[in-house]
């Protein structure tokens, strides 16, 4: 094979081979293997259908002519299931009608048998062309902003450039992903980041808190019900899994779920198929799965509490954010999400913030993390009377930390030996803590204080400065 035949597949393009010719199917598959695709072979239309439902593929390729389901239905379950396949339908009959009705149907071509290898090859790498570079170029196809964030997860520090990276690399996987943090720190969010940046992003996103349902239930909620399976069911409902389907579950607060719940969530992970409650039948399903906790989870598995194959299943991937109090530098950002988030919903406008009230916004240590931070900024929009965010319009835990009071005081038990001190001392002393506070950025450092970056440059210099 050529090198230009091998570089036709760099990146590996999962291959589904629907045909009830055995020795067909083989050969179809042994030729893409040799370019870097992986293939699973499905011997029955049927097979074929129940597979499109529960994994996920780039290419389908399925014989027109087949018993019980034909190439016509895998074509349709295709465009249902996984709308950004593409389909290649394979025809030993010159049957110009459904062939017609295959390409109107959304089929992406059709090769008719025998096969000439070299024009399968070609097929599949151009209908794979699309999947390829939405995997190389997600992050700019989506509007990717290096500096604030993937999606909405704002940061700009060295610990969220690596967590955004993460987020880059797994958005177009299926690859099952644990997401560790404090509460408040954005778990959820960084969830939606990576459905809205991955091939299922066209089906739903469900979340689901694990802490906040009964034990009696967690079960319904995630596998669903018939009627009469216990006493108040008087309909069957749908559990998240099947309401997922084709798309990722959320699941947060993971480390809080019963162990015989445990054990039921880590057989359908491994087999791709849930049991309603009440039923004799399973469904498969094929959804990616994204837990998160704000719990040691290897400690808890260690005490016997967490099921020691379920973490392990669980965190193929781990994502950990950091506390806002080990970020401050991405906390000016954050202000500036907020306060533009908010004007826009109260529809209000607003100068911004004093120096001293940002000041205070950024020695709080924030134990309730972004989330804390994000309501902080609402409330003091919402109590605001003169069109600028200041110290009054702090909440008192803030107030009392530091910056300038209403009064015009230096306030706050580390800031009480400047009272009375020179002007220069207290501003050298702030500039100094500001540089510290952003590790040296000064552009950041200059929005902070709310001067110009030369004005701050300059004072560096006379302040002696590093």
């Amino acid at each position: 094979m050529s090198d230009q035949q091998k570089d036709m597949f760099q990146i590996a393009i999962s291959v589904l081979i629907v045909d009830d010719d055995e020795a067909h199917a083989q050969a179809v598959a042994e030729s893409l293997r040799r370019v870097n695709c992986e293939c699973t072979i499905a011997n029955s239309g049927p097979k074929g259908a129940e597979l499109i439902e529960s994994q996920q593929f780039d290419v389908i390729i399925t014989d027109l002519k087949m018993d019980e389901v034909d190439g016509l239905a895998i074509l349709r379950k295709a465009k249902e299931e996984l709308p950004d396949a593409e389909v290649i339908v394979l025809t030993a009959h010159s049957s110009i009608p459904s062939v017609v009705t295959a390409m109107q149907g959304g089929a992406y071509t059709y090769l008719t048998k025998p096969l000439d290898i070299q024009e399968l090859r070609q097929s599949v790498d151009k209908a794979s062309s699309r999947i390829r570079l939405i995997r190389r170029n997600i992050s700019l196809a989506k509007g990717l902003d290096e500096r604030f964030g993937f999606e909405g997860v704002i940061g700009n520090s060295p610990s969220m450039h690596r967590v955004i990276e993460q987020l880059k690399n797994l958005a177009p996987t299926d690859t099952t992903v644990l997401i560790l943090g404090e509460s408040g720190t954005g778990k959820e969010l960084v969830a939606r980041a990576i459905h809205q940046n991955s091939p299922r992003k066209s089906k739903p996103f469900v979340p689901l808190n694990i802490s906040a349902l009964p034990e009696s239930i967690l079960e319904s909620e995630l596998f669903g019900h018939e009627a009469g399976a216990f006493t108040g069911a008087a309909t069957k409902r749908v559990g998240k899994f099947e309401y997922a389907n084709g798309g990722t579950l959320f699941l947060d607060e993971v480390g809080e779920m019963p162990a015989e719940t445990q054990i039921k969530l880590l057989r359908v992970l491994e087999e791709r198929k849930i049991t309603r409650l009440g039923s004799n039948d399973e469904k498969s399903i094929n959804v990616r799965l994204v837990a998160a906790t704000n719990a040691n989870l290897k400690s808890e598995m260690e005490e016997g509490a967490f099921r020691g194959d379920l973490y392990y299943r669980l965190s193929v991937v781990t994502i950990y954010l950091p506390p806002l109090r080990d970020r401050r530098e991405d906390i000016p950002l954050l202000i500036d999400h907020f306060l533009k988030e908010f004007c826009k919903r109260q529809g209000r406008e607003v100068e911004g913030l004093s120096r001293a009230a940002r000041q205070a916004l950024l020695s709080f240590d924030w134990p309730g993390n972004i989330r804390q931070l994000r309501n902080v900024i609402e409330g003091m929009l919402a109590l605001d009377m003169d069109g600028k965010l200041d110290v009054d319009d702090l909440p008192t835990e803030l107030a009392e930390l530091g910056g300038e009071s209403p009064d015009g005081l230096i306030g706050g038990s580390g800031t009480d030996m400047l009272i009375g001190r020179p002007l220069d001392e207290v501003e050298k002393y702030y500039i100094a803590r500001a540089l510290e506070l952003t590790g040296g950025k000064r552009e950041e450092t200059a929005v902070m204080l709310g001067m110009g970056e030369r004005t701050l440059y300059r004072k560096i210099k006379e302040y002696g400065l590093k």
